[in-house]
C-alpha cells in the first residue's frame, strides 16, 4: 500500500479485499498488541463521534495511544501552516489521521508529512466509511460481484468514496440523486474507469424506485451534511421524494440490508423508526468502523506486524 490513504483510488481491488479479510480476522480473534508504543494524531477540523471513538479505541485495543488535536488547539491554515503542522507532527507520532474541511488540506498535510496520513472525512471523500461498508455488505452477503446497491440521496463525499469501492471491488452502483445533486463527472469518470476492470455497471436516475428496484443494498445519507447548513431549506425541498422508507425497502430484495453512515435525520432522508427495521444493518456499519480501521492501522503504521498466529478465516 501506498503511505497514505487519502482517497479510495489510493487503493486496488486486492488491496481493498486484504483490508476486508484482515478487518473481519480482527473482529473475530481479537486484538493482540501489535501497536505498542505507537502513537496517532486525529487532527480534525470537524466534530465527529464515530471516527473519533473508533480510531481512538483502535489504537488503544491495538497496544497504542491516539492524541485528539481540536480546531482551536492547531487551527489549521490559520494559526498555523498546515505544511509546518504536518512536518511538526511527524516528529512525534506515527501517523496522523486527519478529518478536515477539503481535500486540499488533507493532500497538504500528506505532501509534507513523513508519516502515514489517514482521511478520516474531507468534502470530497470519507474513505474508511466506504471500507467499514464493503466490510459490512461482505459480512451480510458474503461476495461482491452481481450484487447491486442503490444510493438514494445527495452525490456527497460518502457516495464519492462508495462508489470508487463499489466499482474496484464488482458491485454494481446505482445513484438516484435529484439534478443538480449527483456525483461530480470527475468522480464518475474515474470510477467508470475502475467499472470496465471489475464488470461493474455504473446507473445515474433521477427515480428511487428505479434505483432500489431488485437492489440487495439499500443505502441512504443525509441531505444536508456539515457545512451546508445554510443549505438547509433547498435541500429539504429538493431532496423531498427521496426518503428511504418501507415502501421503497419493499421494492428491493426480500433479504437486502438498509444502510446509512450516521448521523441519521429521522424523517427526512429516513423515515423515522427505520434504523430499527429487521432490514438494517445501521449499527453494524457502525461497529465494523473499529474493525476495519484496525487493519488500516495494522498496514500503514510503520514497523507493525499482523500476526500469522491468527486463524484462517477459511
Amino acid at each position: 500500500m501506498r503511505k497514505d490513504l487519502l482517497s479510495i483510488s489510493d487503493l486496488n481491488r486486492r488491496e481493498i479485499e486484504h483490508l476486508i479479510e484482515e478487518g473481519l480476522r480482527v473482529k473475530q480473534a481479537g486484538t493482540p498488541p501489535l501497536l505498542s508504543g505507537r502513537t496517532l494524531a486525529l487532527l480534525f477540523e470537524k466534530p465527529s463521534l464515530r471516527t473519533k471513538v473508533s480510531f481512538d479505541l483502535a489504537m488503544y485495543q491495538l497496544g497504542g495511544h491516539s492524541i485528539y488535536l481540536s480546531p482551536e488547539e492547531v487551527g489549521l491554515g490559520k494559526r498555523e501552516q498546515v505544511n509546518d503542522v504536518a512536518r511538526v507532527l511527524s516528529r512525534y507520532v506515527d501517523g496522523i489521521a486527519a478529518r478536515t474541511l477539503t481535500q486540499q488540506t488533507l493532500r497538504a498535510l500528506a505532501d509534507h508529512s513523513s508519516v502515514p496520513v489517514i482521511n478520516a472525512l474531507s468534502d470530497l471523500e470519507h474513505p474508511c466509511q466506504a471500507l467499514s461498508d464493503l466490510l459490512t455488505i461482505y459480512e451480510k452477503k458474503g461476495t461482491f460481484p452481481g450484487l447491486a446497491l442503490a444510493f438514494v440521496g445527495d452525490g456527497n463525499n460518502v457516495a464519492n468514496s462508495l462508489l470508487l469501492a463499489a466499482c474496484l471491488v464488482g458491485i454494481n452502483f446505482r445513484l438516484a440523486s435529484p439534478p443538480g445533486y449527483g456525483i461530480k463527472e470527475d468522480v464518475l469518470n474515474q470510477a467508470k474507469e475502475f467499472a470496465a476492470l471489475s464488470g461493474s455497471q455504473i446507473q445515474v436516475v433521477d427515480s428511487p424506485h428505479e434505483a432500489a428496484k431488485d437492489a440487495d443494498i439499500i443505502y441512504a445519507d443525509v441531505w444536508t451534511s456539515m457545512g451546508q447548513e445554510s443549505e438547509v431549506e433547498k435541500r429539504r425541498l429538493a431532496f423531498s421524494d427521496y426518503q428511504v422508507d418501507n415502501r421503497l425497502l419493499s421494492v428491493a430484495r426480500a433479504d437486502a440490508v438498509l444502510m446509512h453512515p450516521l448521523p441519521a435525520h429521522h424523517g427526512e432522508e429516513i423515515s423515522a423508526g427505520l434504523l430499527d427495521d429487521p432490514h438494517s444493518v445501521v449499527f453494524d456499519q457502525a461497529e465494523n468502523r473499529l474493525h476495519l480501521q484496525k487493519a488500516l492501522l495494522l498496514k500503514l503504521l510503520p514497523n507493525a506486524q499482523v500476526s500469522d498466529k491468527w486463524p484462517s478465516l477459511s
